[in-house]
């Protein structure tokens, strides 16, 4: 049998800062073990956990691991203001005009992080191009 994913861990400077960023990013909760100063907190959302230990070092590289997100019950552009006001930072924004694309952020530690466009965006893109194409193909624009 192979090996299942616990968590992922993060190292952090104030690992249950961290989680309290991460706890309302996710719709997750803290460990009921965890406090203000532990050395580690434990998130529990839908379909992932997440550890964050605290470590001495502050962050100093790009992440050569990242999270991507996709908004259950909103828009992308909605997703990235509520995470905002949780306290992220933007880093880039990579939207289309076409509605694709997706926006880079990081958490309270630095740490990059993207938000993806929704599934029923997702959904809408694809419809409308494929509406475009075959509108395009009947006026026969398209070879």
């Amino acid at each position: 049998m192979a090996s299942l994913v616990r968590h992922l861990t993060f190292d952090s400077r104030d690992a249950y800062r961290q989680a309290t960023f991460w706890a309302g990013v996710l719709g997750g909760k803290l460990s009921d073990d965890d406090f203000p100063g532990d050395p580690e907190a434990l998130v529990e959302a839908d379909g992932v956990t997440l550890l964050f230990v605290t470590v001495p070092d502050a962050k100093a590289v790009k992440n050569r691991l990242h999270v991507d997100l996709q908004p259950q019950d909103r828009t992308r552009d909605e997703e990235v203001q509520r995470i905002l006001a949780l306290g992220a930072t933007q880093v880039a924004d990579q939207r289309r005009p076409n509605g694709r694309g997706w926006v880079v952020l990081a958490d309270p530690e630095g740490n990059e992080f993207c938000v993806e466009c929704a599934q029923a965006e997702r959904d809408a893109i694809i419809a409308a191009e494929a509406k475009a194409q075959a509108e395009a193909e009947a006026r026969g624009e398209l070879d």
